[in-house]
């Protein structure tokens, strides 16, 4: 019993979509003790510990709780080990946790008493999230190599069944040999609710437009097309028919990423004067060995990913922009530069496809920087850095699939739920593809 003679008794839980059986739950762990204290898990926490199909928000978890009267207090989880910190902080007495994860918790027997509560028969978040909410995914490409990576992470995503693809894809075909191959890409569109469109940036925007006109929802690789008037009327095209259309760009579903943004945010490094991107290398295009797409150049293949931290930081109103480039035999950039000049700061990156160089990112500030390295799009650490080193401090974030199961968990959110959870803003994807438009116009370029 606690010093003050309240049996204090702590639970942890996700609590998404809150449901009987969660309240059941609640109700035993109160009936333990005097004061039920609720840890609800960050939605950090979740994806670090492999769960990516949590359809609330943590606020919205949190006031679920509140709402229901059981909760004496809310604690949020955020990292592993608290648990041990947090019955020290608060001097429990009781842990209790469902009996699901009998046998889990005994380390921490020698901290207070652990009970573990039976939970509530046919009642599951799980089996709600993936029941009447499943979406039939269809795959589209050249290369078999990116979609069987996302076909992967596919099953990591409650609510999410591949249905069938389309393409010529021997190498998904073997792996995946329950995935359907449609000759047709109309047919594929009758039996999906959304596609992942991984074709031929240059070819893209017919694919989106078909299966926009089915009323199809839609995750498409970077950039949505090559023409800027082509992606604002894709945008338009989706809203009007009540689609769901989605830039997929892994990296700005990494945890790392996220947490950096929100950091930069507060203010750590002072005001950002530079952000510095470099992405490069040593080959033509994403194809494969079953590949048959055409080549193209280093600001289409490389640019929407560098060009993702410059617009996410410093925003899309730049002043003026200057394009230097090295052009390739084929006719394509080998390796382009890009200058964007800001009323107070500047952006700048670096893409190649025959051109080797340090695929890192520098933000730098009026009192620090941040720098992540390479390759810093797979990023899931990176370091604060300050005139004195005492002060400096490194971010570790765990990161899985390269970021790809959290892409298609937020997307699966935004087709279920009211909200977007989409990590990149329309404005962004649409000034990707004009800065490609204008490189490939050759307009504010210089040619080495």
């Amino acid at each position: 019993m606690n010093h003050n003679g309240l049996t204090k008794v702590i639970t942890y839980g996700t609590y998404d979509m809150l449901h009987y059986g969660h309240i059941r739950l609640l109700e035993r762990a109160k009936k333990l003790g005097d004061y039920l204290i609720v840890a609800v898990t960050s939605d950090d926490f979740d994806k670090a510990r492999g769960k990516f199909n949590v359809q609330q928000s943590l606020p919205e978890r949190i006031s679920a709780i509140q709402a229901t009267g059981i909760a004496d207090e809310i604690i949020i989880e955020e990292y592993e080990g608290q648990k041990i910190d947090d019955i020290k902080r608060y001097t429990v007495d009781i842990f209790a946790i469902g009996s699901d994860w009998t046998g889990r918790f005994d380390y921490l027997d020698e901290f207070c008493k652990v009970v573990y509560l039976e939970r509530t028969e046919g009642v599951s978040s799980s089996q709600i999230r993936s029941g009447d909410r499943k979406i039939r995914m269809g795959l589209v490409g050249d290369t078999s190599e990116i979609l069987i990576k996302f076909a992967r992470e596919c099953t990591f995503v409650n609510g999410i069944d591949v249905a069938g693809c389309f393409g010529r894809l021997p190498g998904l075909q073997k792996e995946f040999a329950n995935i359907h191959n449609y000759q047709d890409y109309g047919e594929l569109l009758k039996v999906v609710d959304a596609v992942y469109i991984a074709v031929n940036p240059y070819e893209r925007k017919d694919y989106i437009k078909q299966a926009l006109e089915c009323k199809k929802h839609i995750l498409c690789d970077p950039p949505v097309t090559v023409k800027k008037s082509d992606c604002e009327r894709l945008f338009g095209m989706a809203k009007k028919n009540g689609c769901i259309l989605m830039e997929g760009n892994k990296t700005a579903y990494a945890l790392a990423f996220e947490r950096l943004l929100l950091l930069l945010k507060s203010g750590i490094i002072g005001d950002i004067i530079s952000v510095e991107s470099t992405s490069t290398s040593l080959r033509n295009s994403f194809g494969g060995a079953d590949s048959h797409m055409q080549k193209w150049g280093s600001i289409t293949e490389w640019g929407p990913f560098a060009m993702l931290p410059v617009f996410m930081v410093l925003g899309c109103n730049y002043k003026e922009k200057i394009v230097q480039s090295k052009m390739s035999i084929n006719g394509y950039d080998a390796f382009t530069k890009i200058e964007f000049i800001y009323n107070n700061a500047v952006g700048s990156i670096k893409v190649g496809t025959e051109v080797k160089a340090e695929g890192e990112l520098v933000i730098s500030g009026t009192k620090g920087y941040v720098y992540v390295p390479a390759p810093w799009w797979k990023m899931d650490y990176f370091e604060a850095r300050f005139e004195n080193p005492a002060d400096n401090k490194r971010y570790f974030y765990q990161l899985e699939g390269e970021g790809i199961r959290y892409m298609v968990s937020s997307f699966n959110r935004t087709i279920t739920g009211n909200r977007n959870f989409s990590m990149i803003p329309e404005k962004v994807s649409v000034e990707i593809c004009n800065v490609i438009e204008d490189c490939h116009n050759g307009i504010d370029t210089r040619y080495i």
